[in-house]
């Protein structure tokens, strides 16, 4: 699969646009949200490396109990209003975190419990808007959407991860829970504006089947592609290492390194920052050395540098920490946009959810796991070590891809009869994220 390089779709494409306006305020929400909730929790009420550890399990950890029924449900329903219900749900449950705190009930509990039912709305909204999205564009404009999508998201996530470190130095960081709020009202007011109407779900070839038989299949279909089965892999190892340092960075900034909430805001969007160069480089370097090779050096060279994070130090030691971040930042931007631009090709349209939330049930299902082996391994050997065990994982896991077809194709197959196993099933499909 190759790309070409065409411009103009936030332009010509009213429905993209408004879908891309949602998604991009939605993420800088959810980065102001990365910063201050683990804030709320160290410097409102004093919680531990491990409860912060476990705060970010809590919003993951409803991929791994409800994400393979809720692909079933996406494949039979109507994507959008799905979207709607869940932007709706998590608006509510982010203004109630300083509404909690007002009223003097703010507590730990409170906090996973928030992150927990958050998590479960974004579970139906990601799976939702992940097999919605290739329905509003032509396949040639999938490229560009999925590199404008990530492209944005990233910038957005510097925005927000600065202006959250600032907004909790400034104003309190339960107060960073609003902007989140307000952030799913935008998404909210965009998708009621997308005038593309989904037709209703016809099911003739599944009328007969069990919840439990579409999760099987969805589950089957992953397993047999040598594809699909080494992104699942993959993201499921990755995901565990960048989870794991991820999910005591604040804690090792603020207490390792001895930074201020807002420095700490500051130097996460920095890093983040390398997420834009990887979108704007994804079809660039794809299109002229393969997807295939693409990907192996997006996946695994570039974020090798993600070691030097746990060298970071005070002073001008804090460049090894933006070095790392920022590579790594970049090199799984540019990966999700190859493998979302082949996974759309490959899936079969009327099955992407399904199969979108199996290998969901493993990739983002490992970020729990990730999330609590962080705050254990912080816990247990102190932060510095923690970071420098987590971050090796990011590098070790890439070679799932170097061992894998991957490594002998200059690009990735278009399609499944360019691409497949024969002994596989009809209809292989999976998705990583990050």
């Amino acid at each position: 699969m190759s790309y070409g390089i065409r411009g103009g779709l936030l332009r010509r494409h009213r429905d993209f646009r408004l879908l891309w306006c949602g998604e991009t305020a939605g993420k800088y929400g959810a980065s102001v949200t990365g910063v201050a909730m683990p804030l709320v929790a160290v410097s409102t009420l004093d919680a531990s490396t491990f409860e912060v550890g476990l705060l970010s399990a809590a919003a993951w950890a409803p991929w791994l109990i409800i994400g393979l029924p809720v692909g079933v449900w996406v494949d039979r329903l109507r994507r959008r209003p799905i979207m709607l219900a869940a932007a709706a749900v998590s608006l509510v449950l982010f203004a109630a975190v300083p509404v909690a705190a007002w009223s003097g009930r703010l507590s730990i509990g409170l906090l996973l419990a928030v992150a927990l039912l958050a998590g479960t709305a974004t579970v139906f909204f990601q799976t939702a808007y992940t097999a919605y999205l290739p329905t509003i564009l032509d396949p040639d404009d999938r490229p560009e959407g999925n590199a404008k999508l990530h492209g944005s998201a990233s910038a957005a996530q510097i925005a927000g991860l600065g202006s959250g470190g600032l907004i909790a130095q400034l104003a309190g960081a339960v107060n960073g829970m609003f902007a989140n709020a307000a952030t799913f009202l935008v998404s909210l007011l965009c998708l009621a504006g997308i005038r593309h109407r989904e037709p209703r779900v016809t099911r003739t070839g599944h009328r007969h089947t069990s919840l439990v038989g579409e999760v099987r299949e969805g589950l089957r279909l992953t397993a047999c592609d040598p594809w699909f089965r080494t992104f699942a892999l993959f993201g499921a190892a990755s995901n565990v290492a960048l989870m794991g340092y991820q999910s005591i960075q604040v804690v090792f900034l603020v207490r390792s390194v001895g930074l201020t909430p807002g420095v700490v805001g500051a130097l996460v969007a920095a890093t983040s920052a390398g997420g834009v160069a990887g979108a704007f480089a994804a079809r660039r370097v794809a299109h002229r050395i393969g997807t295939g090779r693409a990907t192996l050096l997006f996946e695994l060279g570039v974020p090798s540098l993600g070691l030097l994070i746990p060298l970071a130090t005070g002073g001008a030691g804090i460049l090894l920490f933006v070095t790392g971040g920022f590579s790594v930042s970049a090199g799984v931007v540019a990966g999700n946009i190859i493998k979302a631009s082949f996974l759309q090709r490959y899936c079969p349209p009327d099955l992407l959810g399904r199969l979108t939330a199996s290998t969901a049930f493993l990739s983002y299902g490992a970020i729990p796991v990730g999330a609590l082996l962080g705050g254990l391994l912080g816990t247990a050997l102190g932060l510095r070590t923690a970071m420098a065990l987590t971050t090796a994982g990011i590098p070790l896991a890439a070679l799932i891809l170097l061992f894998s077809p991957i490594r002998r194709a200059r690009d990735l197959p278009a399609s499944r009869r360019t691409g497949s196993s024969p002994r596989m099933p009809e209809s292989p499909a999976a998705l990583r994220g990050e």
